[in-house]
């Protein structure tokens, strides 16, 4: 039997239950009254949506974590968490992108890290370094290969949501969190993978491919 699921992230459950409140109270004292917060209510139950996508499963392919715009793909010359040089791919997610978290392969949480900071414009190109940061070390299960995915705040994305732990597993595709309002999402991985992707191209998370293992 079919598992029905509401395409609904569950973060938003208290903000959307609250502006619907709003809603029938102002209703009640008089119609017209209401007509100011039904947009906010309207807003809220499509920012937080989470839509089912079929995961194409490809233990050869990095998938996108996130919905929005590539703003840049970078060499790094140390990342400290994969202990070498890497590739870094950052997405910008609008406040009208959907929100949700997915992991771009499948494997262990290794690492969790968090970092406080600033709360810059997440599409300005020093943000990554400056802002709040919360970042997942994955081994991944095609070989002995590790990728790391930030979750990075913006000026008005103020809460990071991450709902996996270190030793988790995590399936290729798989929701692990959110980040609210507009915000940044970034791939890191060894300079081996091959990236697919290019600044501007507009990317899906758990569908579109940003980078293969060589």
């Amino acid at each position: 039997m079919h598992k029905f699921r509401v395409p609904f992230a569950p973060e938003g459950l208290w903000p959307v239950l609250a502006s619907l409140a709003l809603v029938v109270l102002l209703f009640w004292i008089h119609p017209l009254a209401a007509l100011p917060a039904l947009p906010v209510f309207l807003f809220l139950l499509w920012f937080f949506r989470s839509p089912d996508r079929r995961i194409e499963m490809d233990p050869a392919a990095l998938l996108s974590p996130a919905d929005g715009k590539v703003m840049s793909v970078v060499p790094v010359a140390h990342d400290p968490l994969l202990g070498g040089p890497a590739v870094r791919v950052s997405i910008f997610m609008s406040v009208f992108s959907v929100h949700v978290n997915r992991a771009p392969c499948s494997g262990r949480v290794a690492r969790i890290e968090y970092r406080e900071g600033s709360f810059l414009p997440a599409f300005k190109s020093h943000a990554c370094e400056l802002n709040e940061r919360n970042s997942l070390l994955i081994d991944c299960e095609a070989g002995d290969r590790r990728v790391r995915v930030n979750q990075i705040t913006g000026m008005l994305a103020r809460r990071i949501v991450c709902d996996v732990h270190e030793g988790d597993r995590v399936s290729q595709g798989a929701r692990f969190g959110m980040i609210k309002l507009g915000s940044c999402a970034e791939l890191v991985m060894p300079p081996a993978c091959a990236v697919m992707v290019q600044p501007g191209q507009q990317v899906r998370a758990g569908k579109t491919v940003i980078a293969t293992w060589q």
